[in-house]
């Protein structure tokens, strides 16, 4: 595969696996649904597609990836969209069929450091978390206006926090002398409430953090309808690549993709029985790609 310069501020995961399975290099066209700052999209490009359409509901990072793919301008079409919207997007373009469909659903490096998104808490900046500022519910409403068992319940599911309740009530008990509005603020609260097991290494907030940014983005709902619609979209040999950063993800895509497979109306093969995993060497370049799982399947005719 040729060697491409990456994007300085994000490194894509999985670039050479993404590129094996979906084979560029037979040329065609090719959706990267969740195209960032145009990582995957440099790498498929370089290994021989001969156009590539780039969705991302985050229109703050499309002038990032119109950057990165500079070199390939007149092959790239970049569109502001979520990509649950895949029907839509390609209709509007009249577009039947592509040679390949690559989702990875995982926060870019560059969300997560970018200032004022309210994705990470080592800074204080107020709670957003939303991947489209342009419309929906930040998490700092969402956490004025939830009941406390709506909270608990949504920190449960979404985080698989076992201190879902006792989190949930210091929430509910902090805002009732004021709104908690920045990223500081939730971290202790949930620091104080979650006692951190001995030799424990992630942040006690990690997980609640994560049940904000599923919960205000709607991370969840409409993934097994895309699985569908996008294996839907594909040519006979073409492929679909899906990188998830958690297990609710990769939950949803390893059971949408073997109920399609096994009695779908869109006939696939599943080609990976277990997930693919980024090798030891990647981990240590870009320890975020740790917990990636990548799947994979390919529509029959």
């Amino acid at each position: 595969m040729a060697v491409v310069n990456q994007q300085p501020h994000h490194t894509p995961v999985m670039a050479d696996e993404v590129v094996t399975l979906l084979d560029p290099a037979r040329g065609g066209r090719f959706v990267d649904c969740t195209v960032g700052t145009g990582g995957h999209a440099q790498a498929l490009l370089a290994a021989g597609a001969d156009r590539v359409l780039g969705i991302d509901r985050d229109a703050e990072v499309l002038p990032l990836a119109a950057a990165t793919l500079a070199e390939w301008n007149e092959r790239v079409e970049l569109v502001h969209a979520d990509y649950r919207e895949i029907d839509v997007v390609l209709d509007q373009r009249q577009i039947l069929n592509v040679d390949g469909m690559l989702a990875d659903l995982g926060v870019s490096s560059v969300q997560l450091g970018a200032a004022g998104r309210g994705f990470s808490f080592n800074r204080d900046e107020p709670l957003d978390m939303r991947m489209d500022r342009s419309a929906g519910t930040t998490a700092a409403e969402l956490l004025r206006e939830a009941s406390e068992r709506t909270l608990a319940d949504r920190i449960f599911e979404y985080g698989e926090e076992r201190y879902a309740r006792r989190i949930a009530r210091a929430i509910v008990e902090a805002r009732a002398h004021g709104p908690v509005a920045s990223t500081a603020q939730l971290a202790a609260l949930v620091r104080r409430a979650a006692p951190r097991g001995r030799g424990q290494r992630v942040d006690a907030a990690t997980r609640t953090f994560q049940a904000l940014r599923i919960w205000v983005n709607e991370e969840l709902e409409g993934l097994g309808r895309f699985l569908h619609a996008a294996c839907a979209r594909l040519r006979a040999g073409a492929r679909l690549a899906v990188i998830t950063f958690h297990s609710l993800e990769d939950r949803i895509v390893k059971w949408g993709l073997r109920e399609l497979e096994r009695a779908g109306d869109v006939a696939v093969r599943v080609m990976t029985k277990r997930p693919l995993r980024p090798g030891p060497e990647e981990v240590r370049r870009n320890p975020r790609a740790r917990s990636a799982k990548l799947r994979a399947a390919e529509r029959l005719p």
